[in-house]
């Protein structure tokens, strides 16, 4: 919803200021400037990217409108999954717990979690690193060095979108020029015309430097930092898992490990520690049965 009113401000600020200077709108509607400019953006586009990014950077937009990041009822589901994890590893013997790890799916653990079921990428993650701190013979500074190569190559992933959109509106400008120059060469060739004729043919040339200078930094730039902030939210559990993990491992009690999993979440998002107690000290079942009248509720 932010977006469209941004766009919309944006875009009525600059029409209607246009309109309040004596300008004409109808001078500024030429399709053909625009086929011309966002055609080529697209195309070049597709060529510059794998078609993994083309159709991530689709997917990232969406995203980007419907303002899709974790919430605090994700981070909640987050920790508390890690915390029944680690209570496991803490309680049980190695097979009850990778049979939780082996089969995510059919784990009443993750069932009692259904955001972090519904991760794909990051119940993987979960899964690979407690798998190694069973094992046993894994030194922790092994662990957060690999953890952190993994986040690094997770992170670029990521963020391909927002650098490929960067791109684009970096070379807007440009491709506004070419409709421009390509609108010129039109007007070159009505020299024998008229001056309103050819006034007219000039000022339908000069909507091409606009469209592309007003698409790359009043439309695609914003967009592309909103997509970079949303994608940098959704790299945020990684790094909690991280550090309850790795303090975890340290010898911290499963309570104690979580908390250094919720100061690694952002400020307007962190749950209280009364709430993270509240939802995790209990276990998967609690959390369950209480998430189910709000469920029923909303």
């Amino acid at each position: 919803m932010g977006s469209f009113v941004g766009i919309f401000i944006t875009v009525a600020a600059l029409l209607g200021g246009f309109a309040a200077m004596g300008g004409h709108l109808a001078v500024l509607m030429q399709p053909w400037e625009f086929v011309i400019i966002i055609g080529t953006a697209v195309g070049t586009f597709i060529v510059a990217n794998p078609w993994k990014t083309v159709v991530d950077s689709g997917v990232a937009c969406m995203q980007a409108i419907t303002n899709a990041v974790p919430g605090q009822r994700y981070y909640l589901d987050l920790l508390g999954a890690l915390h029944a994890l680690m209570r496991e590893l803490r309680g049980k013997g190695r097979n009850e717990v990778e049979a939780h790890i082996d089969d995510p799916s059919s784990s009443e653990i993750f069932k009692a979690f259904p955001s972090v079921l519904g991760d794909p990428s990051l119940l993987q993650f979960i899964c690979d690193y407690v798998r190694l701190i069973i094992m046993g013979n894994a030194r922790t500074h092994e662990i957060e060095s690999l953890m952190d190569e993994e986040i690094h190559t997770i992170v670029k992933s990521k963020l391909a979108p927002y650098h490929a959109l960067v791109t684009v509106s970096e070379a807007m400008p440009a491709l506004g020029i070419v409709a421009a120059v390509l609108g010129v060469i039109k007007a070159m060739g009505a020299l024998d015309q008229s001056p309103k004729l050819l006034g007219g043919f000039i000022g339908a040339a000069l909507v091409g430097t606009f469209a592309g200078i007003f698409l790359s930094y009043g439309i695609i730039s914003p967009f592309a930092i909103k997509i970079k902030m949303m994608r940098e939210k959704k790299c945020r559990p990684y790094i909690i898992v991280k550090q309850t993990l790795l303090a975890f491992m340290n010898g911290a009690m499963p309570q104690i490990a979580v908390e250094h999993g919720r100061k690694m979440i952002s400020s307007n998002e962190r749950p209280s520690i009364d709430v993270v107690e509240n939802e995790t000290i209990a276990g998967p079942k609690a959390v369950v049965s209480d998430a189910e009248p709000k469920a029923a509720r909303a």
